[in-house]
Order: structure tokens, then sequence, then C-alpha cells
């Protein structure tokens, strides 16, 4: 493990997703607003241990998978959420790079749909073709990305001391939160629903019912 002394700007994030909703039932306008948040932490050391570095490149493809499959699926259908939510995706991307290329820790971001990850490789081959089956479908799976953001962020948060990490991944989190809660609402603009295939319904009920967040504020 390598100590490494963490500068008292390396901190920021994110983005602030607001949801206006048009005439049409079926058109759902959203807003995307990237509000860069500089946290001003004392600088002090901290350790970036195996299992911090490997929560980072995984939550780096993991977010990758969201860009990725909301790239596919935007080009496929024009869907407003997939052409705003991709943007956002990419900040997501870039605050992870932060804090790797800050730490000295090595990476690779390989081109659009390419995973080191073989379980998120599947994933995204899973998406791309059921995505292209239906809109419906694709904002199915733009809820249940999500879902799985929220759900995988939360577990690492729960298990780390490294507070930059921990940090980044609330900040993320909350840019999740906000985005499940658009797909949802153009879902039910479509007349469908969403069951949360990672929240419990507890989880999931309480953010689909809480208002668009702030992030980082």
């Amino acid at each position: 493990m390598k100590k490494l002394i963490i500068p008292s700007n390396l901190i920021t994030i994110l983005l602030t997703l607001s949801i206006l909703g048009c005439s049409s039932s079926s058109d759902v306008q959203d807003i995307i607003q990237d509000d860069i948040i500089q946290e001003d932490i004392t600088e002090q050391e901290e350790t970036f241990g195996d299992e911090d570095k490997d929560a980072l490149l995984f939550m780096l493809e993991e977010e990758k998978l969201a860009r990725d499959t909301y790239t596919f699926l935007g080009d496929l259908w024009a869907i407003n959420q997939f052409n705003n939510i991709k943007q956002s995706e990419q900040t997501h991307m870039n605050a992870i790079v932060n804090l790797l290329e800050n730490n000295d820790i090595q990476y690779t971001i390989l081109p659009y749909g390419e995973f080191n990850n073989q379980e998120l490789q599947a994933l995204y081959d899973e998406f791309k073709t059921n995505g292209a089956t239906s809109k419906a479908k694709a904002l199915q799976i733009g809820a249940t990305i999500e879902d799985l953001d929220i759900v995988d962020l939360q577990n690492f948060i729960d298990k780390m001391s490294n507070s930059s990490i921990v940090s980044v991944f609330k900040s993320l989190q909350c840019g999740s939160r906000n985005h499940l809660r658009s797909f949802v609402k153009a879902i039910e603009n479509n007349g469908d629903t969403y069951t949360p295939q990672y929240l419990s319904s507890t989880e999931y009920s309480s953010i689909i019912n809480d208002t668009q967040e702030k992030c980082n504020q």
C-alpha cells in the first residue's frame, strides 16, 4: 500500500438533473446542469490499498457501462433521457479518473462497448440486444442501470474508510438517484411501470417519492 497526499482541490463534481414535463406525456424533456462543486478539505494523508483501487477501477467501468449503453440507445431511439444522461455519465467517469490520476493509480478505458470486467461486458451485450427491441425496453434498461449503480456504490461506501473515495461515490450516487427518477418518470409517462431489480422495494420507493436532489450541496 502507498501513502499519498490528497490535495485540497481534489474532489470536484457533479451534476444536477432537473426534469421538466412537456405537454406530451411521451416526451419528457431533461435539463442537465453540471454543478462543479469544490470541497475545501484539509490536506491529509490517506492510504489507497488494493481494495480502494479495485473499487475505483470497477466503478469507472460501471459508469462507462452506463455511458456506452446510453450512447447506443440514444443513437438508436433518440430518447431525451439517453442523450442527456450520457453526458452526466461521462462526468461521473471523469470524477473517478481524477482520483486515479491524482493518486498515480494505473487504469485503462477501452473503446465504446468494450470492458475489462467480463460481468460488465455481459451486461452491456445484453442491454444492447434487449434495448434494440423497443423504446419501452430501452427505458427499462436505463432504470435498471441506475438501480444497479446506486446499490453497487452503496456497497462500496459501506465498506470504505477512505474519505476521498466515499465523498466521490456519494456524489455519483446522488446523480444516479436523479437519473433513476428521470427514467421512471419517462416509463410511467409511457403507461408502463418499473420494478426494481437491485434496490429493495423500500429503498426504491424512498428514492422515487423524493424530489430531485441538488448534488454536493
